[in-house]
């Protein structure tokens, strides 16, 4: 799976999260950028990575995420 695989997976799971078609995600996005991403939207969010990718974080790795980015290098490693 390429990055380019990962981000428009990405896409619909944000999309689909935060029920916002318009939302594209980059390796800068944080939950500065997307309006309804607060703590508990946070949490759901990851929920849906975890199952749109059929993977699972640990709590150190969700809390150590500054942004999209970073997200992606988790999800290539652990999907590599």
């Amino acid at each position: 799976m390429t990055r380019a695989d990962i981000y428009r997976k990405l896409d619909e799971v944000f999309q689909d999260v935060f029920d916002d078609e318009s939302i594209h995600v980059s390796d800068e996005t944080t939950a500065n950028d997307i309006e309804d991403w607060d703590s508990l939207e946070h949490i759901n969010l990851m929920v849906a990575v975890e199952n749109a990718f059929g993977i699972k974080f640990n709590m150190g790795q969700i809390g150590s995420l500054k942004n999209v980015g970073e997200m992606v290098d988790l999800i290539e490693k652990k999907v590599g």
